[in-house]
């Protein structure tokens, strides 16, 4: 079971130094449920990124009736497996509306995203986070 974003900010919290908390993103990488094959597709792969990573998303009815973002992604980088998983805390489950909102880049700043990536993983991770957030919008223009 991946981490819900508290326990991704604790856990950040509770590790000591920033080789800690790299190990722990690796770690959550394996975690990471693979990608369906069908799913790896030219257009799933997010452009920015220095490894290769396929990301879907999908709209679906959350348990309320609204709308609700559905996020699977995959990468051939352990460490971005990790990133992965960070994201999916941030922005999987919520509504169009709550994701357009949301800055990531408090939560991303907390777990030490920001200061610790290198410019290229960081790139990368920010491409991932535009894709979503541009699903978002056309979704919740849609409503």
């Amino acid at each position: 079971m991946l981490p819900t974003l508290d326990e991704l900010l604790k856990e950040f919290q509770d590790l000591e130094d920033w080789e800690e908390r790299y190990d722990y993103l690796i770690d959550l990488g394996k975690q990471l449920p693979e990608l369906p094959p069908e799913l790896k597709t030219p257009e799933n792969i997010v452009k920015g990124c220095m490894s290769t990573v396929w990301l879907a998303t999908s709209i679906q009815q959350s348990d309320s009736g609204g709308k609700q973002v559905r996020i699977q992604a995959d990468s051939d980088a352990l460490i971005v497996k990790g990133l992965i998983v960070a994201l999916l805390a941030v922005f999987d489950r919520r509504s169009p509306e709550e994701i357009l909102q949301l800055d990531e880049n408090q939560y991303f700043a907390q777990l030490g995203l920001n200061q610790h990536l290198s410019p290229q993983r960081r790139n990368g991770l920010f491409a991932m986070v535009k894709r979503v957030k541009q699903l978002s919008l056309e979704a919740a223009s849609q409503n």
